[in-house]
């Protein structure tokens, strides 16, 4: 086996969205894969709004996906029961409430693009679904946000003037479309060497193969 010195870095591009729990079950089961090989791995996560039409004032999160989805009362219980035990097995709190609400999305987009060139836009992406899902906190609300990049070290004023300036918003919009241009629909959707597409969380085997093809390749 190479050292790591001399292992390649596997390119994994992610397109997201900071309100899909499923985002955050498939980086943590890629988390897993990458444990077990002990692979090494440039990540870098690109924005997609599930919601980009969600007004300031979100909606509840039951309502929005009886509306969206079609789903019960029952369903939509049954699924957060799920992903709370599903999240529970990878290390991640979901804490859902009836109180819990879906948010707009496109000033956390804004937020993560700055912070890619920081260097700081992984810890920030865990940050923010942390906030949202563990803690319940507006991830659309200005002063959220800034709290949240204070949190993993990016400057306070700098992100409030990113925010409400809006001189991220067109980087942004370009790349959701670059993505959505190329048939991406639904998130998580995972890119392996700039070579294998994979949507929906898919398991830390399914990630393991794919790591593994890689880094063969690369070899």
């Amino acid at each position: 086996m190479a050292s790591d010195a001399t292992r390649p870095i596997i390119q994994i591009d992610i397109v997201s969205d900071v309100v899909c729990p499923w985002c955050i079950v498939g980086f943590r089961q890629l988390d897993q894969a990458l444990n077990r090989t002990g692979f090494l791995a440039n990540l870098r996560w690109h924005p997609f709004e599930l919601n980009p039409h969600m007004p300031p004032e979100g909606q509840n999160l039951r309502e929005h996906i009886t509306e969206k989805y079609g789903s019960t009362a029952e369903q939509s219980q049954q699924a957060r029961a799920q992903l709370t035990s599903v999240g529970a097995e990878l290390g991640f709190a979901f804490n859902f409430s009836d109180e819990s609400r879906m948010v707009n999305t496109f000033k956390a987009h804004q937020l993560l693009d700055w912070a890619e060139e920081q260097q700081l836009q992984h810890p920030l992406k865990m940050a923010l679904f942390e906030a949202y899902f563990t803690q319940s906190r507006d991830v659309s609300d200005t002063q959220v946000l800034v709290d949240v990049a204070q949190s993993i070290g990016l400057d306070e004023m700098t992100a409030r003037r990113v925010l409400e300036s809006g001189e991220r918003q067109s980087d942004v919009r370009e790349k959701q479309s670059f993505w959505t241009s190329r048939g991406v629909s639904g998130v998580p959707s995972m890119v392996f060497g700039g070579k294998y597409l994979v949507t929906g969380a898919q398991g830390a085997d399914t990630y393991e193969q794919l790591l593994r093809r890689c880094e063969a390749e690369a070899a």
